[in-house]
């Protein structure tokens, strides 16, 4: 399925199938097996079952189900599964407001909307790419590990800032932030990679949060308390500034 053009006029096939294992966790799973066997046959099934489920667990973290992406420029896709958590109007990271030497413009110190998207340990946590473009800046800032989902997480966790650049100069930048659990975040691309929207660009392991910088003028089409699906769920429609409300039932 991967790869295939998919419609909401019915082109196209659809069925469930088992989600795969990311690469970046089937060493942990493997480490987690032998150590559930060890302990099965040195000790007893009383330790080995524990291990066993826990095992399962590792895998289902590091689990990479396909998406289907809505292709349409306006579109600013979800880059992460979770709940929205925050939203409101911030300037960009300090980080991407500067020059770095790359040549790439910096983004405006103007505030913009962010939208905040916590991702709990139960959620799929490898990260896509919000809009096609290119991978301008991918700047890691070593921090602490405080709960993701407080607000000045986003300045002083670990945390990583991406930006892409579309070809006709619109961009996105979006934030990796690590928390309580997360011990690491796993970039897929570098500066100068070409990527489309929905495309893999990461993970961060065990839990933590990621932070969309919506562009001038746009607001988001998601609501406070919304689950969403990384590469799926459309944010934002770049221009756009619609009010939204929801009841929680």
């Amino acid at each position: 399925m991967p790869g295939d053009i998919l419609d909401n006029q019915g082109r196209g096939e659809a069925s469930w199938n088992w989600p795969s294992i990311h690469p970046e966790g089937r060493k942990f799973g493997a480490i987690a097996a032998v150590v559930a066997l060890v302990a099965w046959l040195l000790v007893g099934p009383w330790v080995g079952w524990p291990l066993a489920v826990l095992t399962l667990c590792v895998l289902a973290f590091f689990r990479d189900p396909v998406r289907v992406t809505p292709q349409d420029d306006r579109f600013v896709v979800a880059p992460a599964d979770g709940l929205v958590t925050l939203i409101g109007k911030v300037s960009p990271p300090r980080e991407l407001t500067v020059e770095d030497g790359s040549g790439s413009q910096p983004m405006s110190t103007e505030p913009v909307t962010r939208i905040s998207i916590f991702m709990s340990v139960f959620d799929v946590h490898i990260n896509r790419a919000p809009i096609g473009g290119t991978v301008r800046r991918v700047i890691y800032i070593p921090g602490k590990f405080m709960n993701a989902d407080l607000d000045k997480a986003s300045e002083e966790n670990e945390r990583q800032h991406l930006l892409i650049e579309r070809g006709d100069g619109q961009r996105i930048c979006f934030t990796q932030i690590a928390g309580l659990v997360a011990r690491r975040i796993v970039p897929f691309v570098k500066p100068g990679d070409i990527i489309a929207a929905g495309q893999r660009i990461g993970l961060i392991r065990f839990g933590s949060r990621v932070d969309v910088y919506l562009p001038a003028g746009t607001e988001p089409k998601v609501l406070m308390g919304q689950r969403i699906v990384a590469g799926e769920t459309v944010l934002a429609e770049i221009g756009a500034a619609p009010v939204i409300e929801g009841i929680s039932q």
